[in-house]
């Protein structure tokens, strides 16, 4: 997450519809950036933290599996210990 703000939410990540493409991408030693979207507030509803649930493993540590790399390193974010990538789910409602 880069902001968070009342007008919306400004996050860097990857569709998770491009997960294993990207993945793929980063290994083959591809040049391959996420991407910074921005979610006005009132289409955000629920974000959700990317963490390890009992044996399956969180997405963050899926991608470090499958590249050897840390996705925060790829974000531009400092990698923290323990720290997990959020995701959103968003839906226009009109």
């Amino acid at each position: 997450m880069i902001d968070i703000s009342p007008s919306g939410i400004a996050m860097r990540g990857i569709d998770l519809n491009s997960f294993e493409d990207f993945a793929r991408l980063i290994k083959a030693g591809e040049n391959a950036a996420p991407a910074s979207v921005f979610f006005p507030m009132h289409r955000v509803e629920r974000i959700e933290l990317d963490a390890r649930n009992g044996d399956i493993p969180s997405l963050s540590e899926r991608f470090e599996n499958r590249t050897g790399q840390e996705f925060t390193a790829l974000s531009g974010f400092a990698a923290a210990a323990g720290s997990a990538a959020a995701s959103s789910s968003s839906r226009r409602r009109d």
